[in-house]
C-alpha cells in the first residue's frame, strides 16, 4: 500500500505531465482544488504573481474588519507560543484571503517562501493555486495542505493549515493560518489553528450580541467558558437571535434557528428564566426533550437589560437545588480556583480535538486526576491506561508499550501480549513522570508519536493505533534538555497544549478542597473552619495526597468525625517532628548509599549493579542520575556520557 506521500509524488507528477491525476491518490478537497486551479488556467509548473495590496488598502481593511480583527490579534498570539518547534508562521487573513497580520519567527519569515506570506499580500486559490489560506477560503472550512500537496511547485517545502472564522450569523469573516517548512511540521498544528479560531469566533459572539443576553451552555458546570460550551444569543422578548455550531451540537433535535422563541427550547417562561439569572449567574436549566444544561450568563452588563428592568423582574423562586456551585456534586475534584477554571478550558479543548497534553506539577498537586478528567472528557470509548515510565525497568519498557510476539524473548508469554498502547487504543495513554523515561526508549515513544503506529518486539507488521496522549513530570523538561537528558524532539512533540497545576497552597479554594478530600474520606465526617484555617498555615510539599494522609489521621484522633482546629494543629506537629527523625537516616538515603557502593565496585556498570543487588536497571539509574554519577556500563555509553556529569568535589 503506497503512503500518502508517494501517492502525492504520482499525483504531482501526472498534474505536471498534464495527464489525468487518479482520484483515489489525493484527499478529495486536494484533488477538487487542483481542478478549480486546473479551470482557472493556472500552470503548476510556473511561479505565481502574489499581489501585495497598498498600504492605504491594507488599513482600510484591517480597520473595516470591526472587532475580529483585535481578536485575531490577540489569538495570534497565544498560538504563537502553543505551536512548538522552529521556522514558522501565524497569519490572519480576511474574508478574501487578504493577509492582514502576521507573526512569525526569524528563520521563516527570512525563508524566501516566509517572505511572501507578507501583510497585504493576496492568497486567493485563483491567484496562489492550492494553499490553507485561499484552500480553507474557497471550501470555507479547516484545511491543511502539505508540501506536495499545493498546486504550484515553488510552495513544496511549506506546510500550512487554516481554519476559517465565522461571525455570529455564521459568515466567514477572516482566516486563522499556520505555516512552517514541512520539517518542522507538527502533527497537531492544525487542531490547534482549529482550537484558536473557536477563541475568536466565540469573542466576536459575545461582542455582536452584545444587545441581547448571550447564553453559555454545557451540561457540565465547569465547561462553561470554554470552547466546548455552545453560546446562544437571546433578546428581550425571548427570541433566538443566533447561536453557535456547539449550540446546535448539544441542543440537537430543538430548533434554534433565529426567530425561535425560549420557550420552544427549554421548559421554562422566559421572564421567570430571567429573574433566576439575575439573581444567579450560573444555573440549571431542563430543555423541551428533558435534558438538563449548565447556564452562564456570558454577558451580565448586556445593554438590553436595564438597572430598572431587572428590579422589575419577578422575585426568582429559591430553589433548593445546589448544582450550581461551580463543580457538579459528582465531580472527580474540585475546581473553583480560577487559574484551575483556565486549565480546565485549555484541557477540554485540547482532549476533544484530539491534542497532546503535557501536565507539570508538584507530587501530589493532582496530574493524573487531570487526565483522567481529560479522557472522560474527550468522549472517548477506549480505556484510560497510566503508564510510570520510572516503573517499568528498562529491559522491558518497550515490550511493555509496544507489546512482543510468542517467543520474542526469554520469558515471553506464549501467546504474546498485545502492549499498554494497544490496550489504550480508542481511549487515553497518559505517560507519567516521563522525564524518568532513558534516551534511548525516548527515541521509540518518538516514532510512535509520529505515525500512531505499533509494531510488537518481535513482530513484522505495524498497525496504528488512535489514542489521546497525555504525559506528566514535576521536572523542568527544558532544562532536561539543556541538560541533555531529555530529547528536545520529543518534548516538541509532547508540548502541543501544556498546563501546570498549582500546588495545593497555592490555590485559593483551598477550603472547598480541604472539605472534598475529607468527604472522599469519610463522607459523614466534618472539620470545622478553625481546623481548615489551621490547615491553611502548613505549606504542603505532598499537595494533594498528604492533606489526606493528615486528615485521615485526624479522623482516626477523633472520637465522633468531627476534626476540630486541635486535632488538626496536634497531626501536623507529629508530621513535622516525624519529618526531622527521618530526615538525616532516611531508608532512601540507606537504598541509595548501597547502590551507589556497588556501583562503583563494579565499575560503574548498571546492568552488574542490578543483578547483583536483584533491582531492576532503572532503579540504579535514577540513584546514579540523581547522584550525577557517571557509568561505564558499555551497553548505554552513548546516552550516559550525555545526561551524567561527574560529581564536583570542593
Amino acid at each position: 500500500m503506497l503512503s500518502r506521500t508517494e501517492r502525492t509524488s504520482r499525483a504531482r507528477l501526472a498534474l505536471e505531465r498534464k495527464a489525468v491525476v487518479a482520484e483515489s491518490l489525493l484527499p478529495r478537497e486536494i484533488s477538487a482544488s487542483w481542478q478549480r486551479c486546473l479551470d482557472a488556467g493556472l500552470d503548476p509548473r510556473s511561479v505565481p504573481e502574489i499581489s501585495v495590496l497598498e498600504a492605504p488598502e491594507l488599513r482600510r481593511r484591517q480597520e473595516g474588519s470591526g472587532h475580529v480583527y483585535p481578536l485575531a490579534r490577540a489569538e495570534m498570539e497565544m498560538l504563537y507560543h502553543q505551536i512548538a518547534g522552529s521556522e514558522f508562521m501565524i497569519a490572519f487573513a480576511d474574508a478574501d484571503g487578504v493577509v492582514l497580520d502576521t507573526l512569525s519567527d526569524q528563520a521563516f519569515g527570512a525563508s524566501s517562501n516566509g517572505r511572501q506570506i507578507m501583510c497585504g499580500s493576496m492568497w486567493s486559490e485563483a491567484v496562489a493555486g492550492t494553499n490553507a489560506l485561499g484552500t480553507a477560503a474557497a471550501m470555507q472550512q479547516s484545511v491543511i495542505i502539505h508540501g506536495a500537496e499545493h498546486f504550484f511547485s515553488c510552495y513544496r517545502p511549506i506546510s500550512c493549515a487554516a481554519a476559517p472564522v465565522r461571525d455570529a450569523g455564521g459568515r466567514m469573516v477572516g482566516l486563522l493560518d499556520a505555516s512552517s517548512n514541512c520539517a518542522s511540521r507538527q502533527s497537531h498544528t492544525l487542531a490547534l489553528v482549529q482550537m484558536a479560531a473557536t477563541h475568536i469566533e466565540n469573542g466576536l459572539f459575545v461582542r455582536e450580541m452584545r444587545s441581547h443576553v448571550v447564553l453559555g451552555i454545557h451540561p457540565r458546570t465547569e465547561f462553561l467558558g470554554t470552547i466546548s460550551a455552545g453560546m446562544i444569543a437571546i433578546d428581550e422578548h425571548g427570541t433566538i437571535r443566533a447561536a453557535n455550531t456547539r449550540a446546535a451540537i448539544l441542543l440537537a433535535g430543538l430548533k434554534l434557528a433565529p426567530g425561535t422563541h425560549f420557550e420552544q427550547v427549554f421548559n421554562e417562561p422566559y421572564q421567570a428564566f430571567l429573574a433566576r439569572l439575575c439573581a444567579n449567574d450560573r444555573l440549571f436549566l431542563r430543555d423541551a426533550l428533558g435534558s438538563s444544561h449548565a447556564i452562564a450568563w456570558a454577558n451580565p452588563n448586556s445593554a438590553f437589560l436595564s438597572s430598572r428592568q431587572r428590579h422589575a423582574l419577578p422575585q426568582p423562586v429559591p430553589v433548593s437545588d445546589k448544582r450550581s456551585t461551580v463543580m457538579p456534586a459528582d465531580a472527580d475534584f474540585v475546581a473553583q480556583d480560577p487559574q484551575l477554571h483556565a486549565i480546565l478550558a485549555q484541557v477540554d479543548a485540547a482532549a476533544r480535538l484530539p491534542a497532546p497534553i503535557l501536565i507539570y506539577g508538584e507530587t501530589g498537586s493532582g496530574k493524573e486526576m487531570l487526565a483522567r478528567h481529560a479522557h472522560a472528557v474527550s468522549g472517548r470509548r477506549g480505556e484510560f491506561v497510566a503508564i510510570n515510565c520510572a516503573a517499568i525497568p528498562e529491559e522491558l519498557f518497550e515490550a511493555e508499550l509496544f507489546g512482543y510476539e510468542a517467543g520474542a524473548f526469554t520469558g515471553a508469554r506464549k501467546n504474546g501480549n498485545a502492549g499498554l498502547i494497544a490496550g489504550a487504543d480508542g481511549g487515553t495513554l497518559l505517560l507519567d513522570e516521563i522525564a524518568e523515561l532513558p534516551l534511548q526508549l525516548q527515541a521509540a515513544l518518538l516514532r510512535f508519536l509520529d505515525d500512531q503506529r505499533v509494531r510488537p518486539v518481535g513482530g513484522r507488521t505495524s498497525r496504528r493505533i488512535d489514542v489521546l496522549v497525555l504525559a506528566a513530570t514535576n521536572a523542568d523538561l527544558r532544562a532536561e534538555v539543556a541538560a541533555k537528558r531529555f530529547r528536545a524532539d520529543l518534548l516538541y512533540r509532547l508540548d502541543i497544549v501544556q498546563v501546570t497545576l498549582p500546588p495545593l497552597r497555592a490555590r485559593s479554594d483551598f477550603t472547598a478542597a480541604a472539605r472534598f478530600a475529607l468527604r472522599r474520606i469519610n463522607e459523614h465526617a466534618t472539620i470545622t473552619d478553625d481546623a481548615i484555617a489551621r490547615l491553611r498555615t502548613y505549606h504542603w510539599p505532598g499537595n494533594f495526597r498528604e492533606l489526606c494522609t493528615i486528615l485521615t489521621r485526624a479522623l482516626l484522633a477523633s472520637p465522633d468525625d468531627a476534626i476540630d482546629a486541635q486535632q488538626v494543629a496536634d497531626v501536623l506537629s507529629a508530621q513535622a517532628g516525624a519529618a526531622r527523625v527521618a530526615l538525616p537516616s532516611s531508608l532512601r538515603e540507606k537504598n541509595a548509599e548501597a547502590v551507589l557502593r556497588v556501583f562503583h565496585e563494579t565499575g560503574g556498570n548498571i546492568s552488574v549493579t542490578a543483578e547483583k543487588l536483584s533491582i531492576a536497571r532503572n532503579t540504579v539509574y535514577r540513584y546514579v542520575r540523581e547522584a550525577a554519577v557517571p557509568s561505564t556500563d558499555s551497553s548505554r555509553n552513548n546516552t550516559l556520557e550525555s545526561r551524567f556529569k561527574p560529581v564536583q568535589e570542593d
